[in-house]
């Protein structure tokens, strides 16, 4: 395994159909009307380009999140938090039988660098792939301008929690927001809050629902409260998570709305765990040796809680924290 170093992006093009070409270590990427093309030295995958901006945009935005972002059953990244593997192959088997599976290092910004410039140049002005399906037009076809605004929205994320004193601007940019389609019964009245003097900077309430329900992302967590390493991760859901995401660490889901089915399997080899159908009100641990993707028919919420330290996947790697929150 070689890491690579370099900052800088290594494309070409545009190409017949009008978008650069990206080489990325000995790794390359081209894109045509329908699918993402990804080569490495001993094989190469195609991916539905719809499939692929949707699993490219969440990379991008959550920085290579937790453990493994399987953009599909071939090709992802790990993140090693300072450093992240491309991979193809890794984690399926039949390409690691045929020894045609590949995995390169790269540093943090090199990779970063690479995967936004392709993601704001392969996608189209029509297109948004943080939207569901029935919220943006088709990425279909020859190169037709850009959506930078859609595909660098920021990330929203409290520094303490929504509300508090420093995080008024995070509280401002939600409610700019017009409601969602799917949430226009959704209550928008706020609590009311009576501080003693002197805790004015202290105590704070708002309403989560109403928060949730100008959410113009899918699949993508904000981050509403942070104490220590713990974080509050809510998110809205409809159709499908576009990446199947292999942990690191335990993840606790509370569904708030509606419902979402998951899929879940094996880390390692993708062998079916569970079917996982959450309704309003239930609460499910993701161990840290598997891979889950969901599938929301409507609009939903769903309140990601994440342990936040780096240190997890060692401590749990030489046995010191566990895989499992309980054993029974």
């Amino acid at each position: 395994m070689t890491t690579a170093h370099a900052s800088e992006v290594n494309t070409s093009g545009p190409n017949e159909f009008g978008y650069n070409n990206y080489a990325l270590g000995n790794f390359s990427f081209r894109r045509d009307e329908y699918f993402a093309h990804v080569i490495w030295p001993t094989g190469s995958h195609t991916i539905s380009i719809d499939d692929f901006l949707r699993a490219l945009q969440r990379d991008c935005a959550w920085d290579f999140f937790y453990g493994t972002v399987n953009f599909d059953h071939v090709v992802g990244t790990i993140n090693h938090y300072g450093n992240v593997d491309l991979f193809a192959g890794r984690f399926n088997a039949a390409f690691r039988k045929a020894e045609i599976d590949y995995l390169q290092n790269f540093e943090t910004p090199v990779i970063r660098n690479t995967f936004h410039t392709m993601l704001d140049n392969w996608t189209n002005s029509t297109f948004d792939p943080f939207a569901s399906p029935a919220e943006t037009q088709a990425p279909w076809g020859n190169k037709s301008g850009s959506n930078t605004e859609a595909v660098t929205r920021r990330r929203v994320a409290a520094q303490r929690m929504v509300g508090v004193q420093g995080d008024e601007q995070i509280r401002s940019d939600a409610t700019g927001h017009p409601i969602n389609r799917m949430f226009e019964d959704v209550p928008q009245s706020e609590p009311e809050v009576h501080a003693e003097p002197g805790f004015e900077s202290e105590i704070a309430a708002f309403n989560l629902f109403a928060y949730l329900s100008r959410s113009n992302v899918t699949w993508n967590p904000s981050v509403v409260s942070v104490c220590k390493e713990s974080l509050y991760c809510p998110t809205t859901e409809e159709y499908i998570l576009p990446i199947v995401h292999g942990n690191d660490r335990v993840e606790w889901f509370i569904q708030l709305s509606d419902e979402i089915t998951w899929d879940v399997a094996d880390r390692e080899t993708g062998s079916p765990r569970a079917k996982v159908v959450m309704k309003a009100g239930d609460c499910a641990a993701m161990p840290a040796d598997i891979r889950h993707q969901g599938f929301s028919s409507k609009r939903s919420m769903l309140l990601v809680w994440e342990n936040n330290s780096a240190d997890l996947p060692d401590l749990i790697a030489s046995g010191k924290a566990p895989q499992y929150p309980v054993t029974f």
